[in-house]
């Protein structure tokens, strides 16, 4: 699972609520055209934290989020409510909110994120000025990350979550980087997870087990696209997201010195793909006074 390094707030990003989700957003003055990152599976905006800054700097306005039944954001009793599609329903409440008085705004999902990011461009890419799909994937997950969450479906329904955690844990001794993090954060991680729904937790399992291929169908929605991954990526293989990328005639890029979270592992590289990727669509940051008001009027 992605872990920041820390959970201190840097200067300028603070805590808050978009469309009925927790959210981290930077904020001050200055700030132009909207950034939002969506979170994988088991994750939260905490992911985003390393990135957020940097991206301010680079005069973006960033706004992470925890989706539904993660972490700090609600959850209901309803397994409806965390399919893909909902998820991404909740995505497009966020980048409406977001983007009023804005031409567009950039939309990044990680990995189950970006399943539910491009479920989100499906549904109506207004408003969206490009998709970033950051080690994410053209359908199921399969592979040993996938047989593991197959195994992990036994585990919740014998134990619960807690059960989960004990199981994830027991993996997790073998790596090295995890024994690296400060007690804080480790223990942010068990809050975290145990946090979540068991009925969150086995839908969004059982999402990432199921989706289809919907890439003929995302480049038909013409919408800019980058596919980047960690160049150790050990979730959907980097090869497999290279054919994707060229399935959407997306740009690619492979992020040195990270694995399956960039975003936590090389925030640095990061950031610097993304504004590349953004610095070539030449677009303006804000509407003129008739479009914003058209667009807060719409939100």
């Amino acid at each position: 699972m992605s872990a920041p390094d820390t959970l201190c707030l840097p200067p300028g990003v603070q805590r808050t609520v978009v469309a009925g989700l927790a959210a981290l957003a930077t904020v001050g003055g200055g700030l132009g055209q909207p950034v939002v990152l969506i979170p994988g599976f088991t994750g939260s905006k905490e992911d985003f934290l390393p990135v957020l800054a940097p991206l301010a700097v680079a005069g973006y306005r960033a706004v992470a989020i925890d989706q539904r039944g993660q972490y700090e954001s609600p959850a209901d009793d309803d397994p409806a409510s965390y399919s893909v599609a909902a998820l991404a329903a909740d995505a497009r409440a966020v980048l409406d909110a977001v983007g009023a008085g804005f031409r567009g705004t950039h939309l990044v999902g990680h990995s189950f994120g970006g399943l539910v990011a491009r479920g989100a461009a499906l549904q109506s890419p207004a408003g969206i000025a490009s998709l970033t799909l950051l080690g994410s994937g053209p359908a199921a997950l399969g592979g040993p990350r996938g047989a593991h969450l197959q195994a992990m479906r036994t585990v919740l329904d014998r134990g619960g979550v807690p059960a989960v955690w004990a199981a994830t844990e027991a993996l997790s001794a073998l790596d090295h980087r995890k024994a690296l993090l400060p007690a804080d954060v480790q223990t942010f991680l068990r809050t975290r997870f145990l946090a979540q729904r068991p009925l969150a937790l086995r839908a969004m399992g059982d999402a990432l087990l199921d989706e289809p291929d919907r890439v003929a169908q995302l480049r038909a929605v013409g919408l800019p696209m980058l596919v980047a991954h960690g160049e150790g990526d050990d979730a959907w293989s980097p090869a497999e997201q290279r054919d994707m990328a060229e399935r959407l005639g997306a740009r690619y890029a492979s992020i040195p010195g990270a694995l399956h979270s960039p975003a936590a592992e090389a925030p640095g590289a990061t950031v610097a793909v993304l504004v590349a990727f953004w610095a070539t669509l030449d677009r303006p940051h804000r509407a003129g006074p008739a479009e914003a008001a058209e667009a807060t009027a719409g939100a």
